[in-house]
């Protein structure tokens, strides 16, 4: 059993980390993997093994960096101060997350209700469509003018879609009823629905990864079908990489849970990752209504 830390114990000190290397190494690794991803995009024959390496060096970081932060937070480092400062930051980092995929809605909403309509020659399209696009119909879903990436099915929404959906609201459910378990200091409930919580985002991966499989074999939606592939797998694609994230963390919660790091006082680690899931969630809901249904 780790020791548990006490907050409130020196309410007047805050705690100052000392110097770290994590932040100059992370950023060395960051780099590594953005230069070996634009290479991989331009088909350079070293860019894979780079990208790989890049996220292998991130992946230590990450496990150094944080590992350091949890030894400090059981060994009672961190009080109430420190821990409205975590809340903060982690408040604003899913600000942020709601701007990333609202430039993503933003530019669904766009396409579909000026830029398609107004190459179709609706209001002020029309002269745009008799010089450039005459014959071309602004319906969605649509890949664009000239038909970019050929003729494509889309993913009928009451398919895998829907299942998906109600996976994701089903982990909703889990992580609250573990969220509930953690305060009331039922550990086995805990484990349990943590770690169900655990499995619903793999099966959602899993599931989605079928989808995306399905739509380039059989159904010719790639992320270079005009205008309709590249916002399905630009939404899609984030979102699938944040509950990638998501389930990633909530693994290491219930590992720390086993190691038992937690009281129902003190455990904001795991409140932080429940309200990245739950955003999550919400942002599927969004996808799911105006990429899948609409």
């Amino acid at each position: 059993m780790a020791q548990a830390h006490s907050p409130d114990a020196n309410p007047n000190r805050y705690f100052v980390p000392s110097k770290s290397r994590w932040p100059f190494l992370g950023s060395i690794a960051l780099f590594i993997t953005m230069v070996g991803f634009g290479s991989m995009l331009d088909e350079v024959t070293w860019g894979k093994s780079v990208f790989l390496v890049g996220l292998a060096l991130m992946a230590g970081v990450l496990f150094g960096w944080f590992g350091d932060v949890i030894r400090e937070s059981v060994s009672g480092k961190y009080n109430k101060q420190v821990d409205v400062s975590f809340r903060m930051g982690m408040m604003w980092f899913i600000f942020s997350e709601i701007m990333f995929f609202a430039a993503f809605f933003g530019a669904l909403f766009y396409t579909r209700q000026f830029a398609l309509p107004w190459l179709g020659g609706e209001g002020k399209g029309v002269l745009t469509n008799d010089l450039l696009w005459q014959g071309f119909s602004g319906g969605w879903p649509s890949g664009g003018p000239g038909g970019v990436g050929g003729e494509y099915q889309t993913i009928a929404a009451w398919g895998l879609p829907l299942l998906n959906t109600l996976i994701l609201l089903t982990s909703g459910v889990t992580v609250t009823i573990a969220h509930h378990a953690i305060k009331a200091d039922n550990r086995k409930q805990l484990i349990i629905f943590l770690g169900l919580t655990v499995l619903l985002g793999c099966i959602f991966l899993y599931f989605q990864a079928e989808e995306y499989i399905h739509a380039y074999k059989e159904l010719n939606l790639t992320l270079g079908s005009g205008i309709y592939g590249s916002t399905f797998f630009m939404l899609t694609g984030f979102h699938g990489m944040h509950v990638f994230l998501g389930t990633l963390m909530l693994f290491i919660i219930w590992l720390r849970v086993l190691k038992g790091h937690f009281t129902p006082k003190n455990h904001f680690a795991f409140e932080a990752v429940a309200w990245y899931w739950h955003f999550v969630d919400v942002v599927w809901l969004g996808l799911f209504l105006f990429v899948y249904v609409l």
